[in-house]
């Protein structure tokens, strides 16, 4: 086992040890969907889709409004009696007075109407596409916190390295300065170690930085507190693949919130094209009403008396011509379906493509991780040679730079190809439609 994996090994370990103290990927995740914003708004378009539910249900149900009103007649409206009835003249007359008051209670029920009874079916549609919009918000929290993570993980792991590396340069250095204070090396063999110590302590800095801000990333895609600590256990999480008979080997459109969500849009659109071909049938409104009503030449005389009323209906309502309005909204409707409908045939076939192009980018990665890592055994394999050669000076200050460089360059390799792997697996159970699986795995 070489030194440096020995080293990465000693760091998981140590992170396992402070798991009682510190964040998993799966904590992370979990706190994120209790607490990133965006879980908040589908939540809270939940509740507007139960909301909407009962405001449809609401237009078959009894509708009771009280009216009462007041007119002031400043004219009176005159009724002709015609002459013959009450004598040889006709006779002018008032049948009311200065002031009117009339007090009403109704109360309508729809006791027919297929257009509203077809819009119904549309809660149930509109509670799941409610569901489907949070379940969707909630795999996209899981896929960015999951990224925002893995690159933490890789930060960290290049910081390690490079740290290592800084020692290696950091003894060197320590021996060149005794040889050239005692005149067997030149100070320009000094300046070669310095240089590449140099670059690799701004490296260090860099790396520091960018592990700086990927953990703001993960903050922010968490909802926790920017200015809070948050101290990460940075542990790898993913489980290779168990080959043809795991999960995602397989793919269903069905298995994709995309997919689902366009299916339910797809039902809706099919309501909605009945609803508006009900709206020229009959409706049927059953009404009761009670009121009453009041005269007088002074206002107050019209509240004196009160003369009740009642009445109980039926309004029956034919729709006969309205000039080609709703056969147009029909059409639209009907445009809106198929398109849907090829839309949905032609994100059936992307979704494929995805998946397949997710699988060949793991296998990639995978081979690629691999590969990296032997390279980077190699290397290490070589400079631990170089480097004994050098201290019996068998060779020369190059050839120990060289290997080196080429360690350093097959440690940034390696590096780039681990993050490589964990975003493009994170991607298949993206495509997969898998995340909350791999949540419940971790």
């Amino acid at each position: 086992m070489t030194k440096i994996f020995l080293m990465l090994i000693i760091f998981c370990i140590c992170a396992k040890a402070e798991a009682q103290e510190g964040w998993t990927l799966k904590h992370c995740i979990e706190y994120g969907l209790q607490n990133n914003r965006n879980a908040r708004i589908y939540a809270n378009q939940k509740i507007a889709a139960d909301a909407k539910a009962r405001e449809v249900l609401a237009d078959y149900l009894p509708k009771v409004s009280l009216t009462s009103m007041l007119d002031n007649n400043l004219k009176l409206q005159q009724n002709v009696i015609p002459a013959g009835i009450l004598g040889p003249n006709e006779i002018k007359v008032s049948l009311t007075q200065k002031f009117n008051s009339n007090v009403v209670a109704q109360l309508d029920q729809v006791l027919y109407d297929q257009s509203l009874l077809t819009g119904l079916k549309a809660n149930k549609l509109n509670r799941e596409l409610a569901d489907l919009n949070t379940q969707q918000s909630q795999e996209s929290i899981i896929y960015n916190i999951s990224i925002a993570y893995f690159q933490l993980l890789v930060y960290r792991q290049q910081i390690l390295l490079l740290e290592f590396n800084s020692k290696t340069y950091e003894r060197q250095m320590d021996i060149y300065r005794l040889q050239v204070a005692k005149g067997i090396v030149l100070q320009k063999d000094l300046d070669k170690v310095s240089v590449d110590f140099n670059n690799t302590m701004s490296q260090i800095r860099v790396a520091r930085s960018n592990f700086q801000l990927a953990e703001n990333q993960l903050k922010f895609e968490m909802g926790y507190p920017i200015d809070d600590k948050l101290q990460v256990n940075l542990v790898p999480a993913i489980a290779p693949l168990a080959g043809p008979e795991d999960s995602l080997m397989r793919f269903s459109p069905a298995a994709r919130i995309d997919y689902r969500i366009s299916s339910t849009n797809i039902r809706l659109l099919e309501i909605e094209q009945a609803r508006i071909k009900a709206e020229g049938l009959p409706k049927l409104t059953g009404y009761a009403r009670y009121g009453a009503v009041g005269f007088g030449n002074k206002l107050k005389g019209a509240y004196d008396e009160l003369l009740p009323y009642s009445t109980v209906g039926l309004k029956l309502t034919i729709p006969i011509l309205d000039f080609y309005k709703r056969s147009a909204r029909h059409k639209q409707a009907s445009v809106n379906l198929v398109n849907a409908e090829e839309g949905l045939k032609l994100s059936k076939s992307k979704f494929s493509v995805e998946f397949q192009n997710a699988q060949t980018k793991v296998a990639q990665a995978q081979a690629n991780m691999e590969n990296d890592k032997r390279n980077m055994d190699l290397a290490e394999s070589v400079f631990k040679v170089t480097n004994l050669q050098f201290q019996k000076g068998t060779t020369d200050l190059n050839d120990w730079l060289i290997t080196r460089n080429s360690l350093r360059s097959a440690q940034n390799n390696y590096l780039n190809s681990i993050y490589s792997y964990y975003q493009s697996r994170v991607d298949l159970e993206k495509a997969a439609g898998t995340l909350k699986t791999f949540l419940n795995s971790l």
